[in-house]
């Protein structure tokens, strides 16, 4: 049955592509972006676009109907807005609530702490207290890979302990699975984590390793490559991310009953609370990765070969058996495939 759904961060690459899947399916979304200036806002406006909400009707706190599509609407807010957050749910009484807004990226967390608690803990807390007013059946939200921080034990599982991070934004998204849990053992809300690794595609962000080298790359600039190339991410393509979130929001988590609080597992509780990997169990060493961007391009790059930085990890790796067992799900596009789908949509959009 269609459903009425909140997507939050609906400007953004995950939240753009998640509204359209869900509107083509034939549910009703109502999508909320603060569309700020962390990333050339062009972006953002132009996935806008693609979706019927035009730059030049959007204000703040105001409500817009898609020209495209009769069953979306978008609003421009900012999730630390407590009292329009409380009432668009209070109007609108959403039947499940997708939160993929945040404020992203490892190393501005390095330069810009406040951005984070702001966005990622604050705005959590406020969908997190409008759901206890007014509940959906489900709420889903975008946890990180980052959370696994200084866990070596590979590949990373759900039921291993992240408590551990090395950075703030990693610390924050960790904090947003506590603080649901929290609610998913009060109020009974059911709330589910996903931790995505590395996702990547057209429209993906422009702070994002693909993105930076295929812009360089036509520019013929030097890219500089981090660890001396050494480092291993478990790119996964966006349609195999949002293939995965649409699965998991229809699956409500209704508790583990084998859960033992002597033997606590990180990944479920007795409360209606559950954490997914979304990744694509297939880790890919960063040069692997740049030659196939070369390949797709056509050219070489230039390689700056740098140290590790602050608050990276050498390597990730998603375990998705969980993702298997309970969703019948497995990411699995290759990253060839999917870096060829981003280098024409690069070409297309910046007309190169």
């Amino acid at each position: 049955m269609a459903q009425k759904i909140l997507v939050t961060g609906a400007a953004g690459f995950i939240g753009f592509y998640l509204a359209r899947r869900l509107l083509d399916r034939g549910d009703e979304v109502v999508g909320i972006d603060s569309i700020n200036d962390y990333y050339d806002v062009r972006l953002k406006y132009g996935r806008l676009e693609q979706t019927g909400i035009s730059r030049d009707r959007i204000a703040y706190g105001t409500l817009l109907q898609s020209s495209r599509y009769g069953n979306y609407r978008f609003i421009q807010l900012k999730l630390e807005d407590r009292e329009r957050v409380n009432r668009l749910f209070q109007n609108e009484h959403f039947d499940s609530v997708c939160h993929l807004a945040a404020q992203a990226g490892v190393r501005y967390s390095l330069t810009n702490p406040h951005a984070y608690i702001e966005s990622n803990v604050v705005g959590f807390m406020n969908i997190l207290e409008a759901c206890r007013h007014v509940p959906p059946r489900h709420l889903c939200y975008a946890s990180s890979s980052s959370v696994y921080g200084l866990n070596e034990e590979m590949p990373f599982s759900t039921h291993h302990n992240v408590d551990h991070p090395v950075s703030l934004y990693a610390a924050s998204k960790k904090s947003n699975e506590l603080m649901a849990h929290t609610y998913s053992h009060l109020y009974r809300i059911p709330t589910t984590g996903l931790r995505f690794f590395t996702v990547y595609g057209p429209w993906g962000r422009p702070d994002m390793a693909l993105f930076i080298f295929t812009q360089a790359i036509f520019k013929g600039m030097p890219i500089d490559v981090y660890n001396h190339g050494n480092m291993q991410r478990d790119f996964t393509y966006i349609d195999d991310i949002i293939e995965g979130v649409v699965r998991v929001l229809d699956r409500p988590p209704t508790g583990n009953p084998a859960w033992n609080g002597k033997h606590p597992d990180p990944s479920s509780s007795k409360a209606p609370y559950k954490i997914y990997n979304i990744g694509n169990n297939s880790p890919v060493r960063l040069l692997d990765f740049i030659e196939a961007i070369e390949a797709a391009i056509g050219k070489k790059a230039v390689k700056n070969f740098l140290p590790l930085q602050p608050g990276d990890v050498p390597a990730t790796w998603a375990d998705v058996s969980d993702l298997i067992e309970d969703i019948g799900y497995r990411p699995c596009t290759p990253v060839q495939e999917g870096i060829k789908k981003f280098v024409a949509w690069y070409r297309e959009f910046y007309n190169v």
